[in-house]
């Protein structure tokens, strides 16, 4: 596995890939690799000849700087995962080698940046989109792997992609979970044990409106989930909402195409995040 810090070098890394005809799927992440991070990289190697991870912490897509200081940065540990998967260039540079001072960015999400995850977190995704521009523009890749626990920011990857004409395809990836139901997100490494087993109500509540998704109605389904996670003292619920998957607005019978659950809570300090298709 080469690892790569410049986005000089990277572009010349794939551009020499690209004239021996072969195609690019590009993985980008924060570190705190986890078994989720892994499936990614796994269906990248069945459906790509060169996948490319990249490790960076974005600081544009924080609210909150304590956030960021304390975000996990295991690095060793993940480029032994690496090493060990389908890897075969890492992207690992640092922050001034992706922002000049003073960088701008702005660009139209419409009302994707205000609901679910854009009302919780004002000017989240400016970042992640801002960033993500950046790698796809030196990774040219011709497939984006990412993962459906994010599911809005898939969305807002889709519109950016469509808006600016580039030319790279997403592919949503399944999530991963614990045996016992937990969505795998390097966050959990904050929870104590005893948070740990609270945080199970997130999936809780979903497995429940799945499980009596053809019975009840949309208002009976929100209400079981609601009634879940507010069973608990230290889960506070930031919103439980069933929404059309092709739009994330709010649906109140099943008439819709498809259809997701999506919830975010706080456990203790540490936030989570977490949907389920039902439809």
């Amino acid at each position: 596995m080469k690892i790569l810090t410049s986005r000089a070098g990277l572009a010349k890394a794939i551009k020499g890939l690209k004239q021996k005809n072969k195609t690019i799927g590009f993985v980008p992440t924060m570190g705190a690799l986890h078994k989720g991070h892994l499936s990614l990289i796994k269906i990248a190697g069945e459906l790509t000849d060169v996948v490319v991870v990249s490790i960076f912490v974005n600081p544009t897509q924080f609210n909150n700087p304590s956030d960021l200081n304390k975000y996990p940065r295991p690095i060793e540990k993940d480029i032994e995962l690496l090493k060990a998967s389908r890897c075969e260039i890492l992207f690992l540079p640092e922050i001034s080698e992706m922002y000049s001072q003073n960088e701008t960015w702005n660009l139209d999400l419409g009302y994707l940046e205000s609901i679910l995850e854009g009302k919780f977190r004002p000017g989240h995704y400016q970042g992640v989109t801002q960033i993500v521009k950046k790698l796809i523009d030196v990774a040219d890749p011709d497939y984006v792997f990412l993962g459906q626990k994010d599911f809005q920011q898939v969305m807002v990857l889709e519109h950016m992609v469509k808006a600016l004409q580039l030319p790279a395809e997403l592919v949503m990836c399944p999530i991963v979970r614990e045996d016992d139901g937990l969505a795998l997100s390097s966050r959990n490494i904050h929870l104590s044990p005893e948070e740990r087993q609270k945080a199970l109500l997130l999936s809780d509540s979903l497995f429940e409106v799945q499980k009596h998704f053809d019975a009840e109605t949309i208002p009976q389904l929100k209400s079981k989930a609601l009634k879940i996670l507010s069973s608990e003292k230290n889960v506070t619920v930031e919103y439980f909402e069933i929404c059309d998957a092709k739009t994330l607005l709010p649906v109140e019978s099943k008439e819709s195409g498809s259809i997701i659950a999506l919830v975010a809570a706080k456990v203790g300090s540490t936030r989570l995040i977490d949907n389920i298709i039902l439809k």
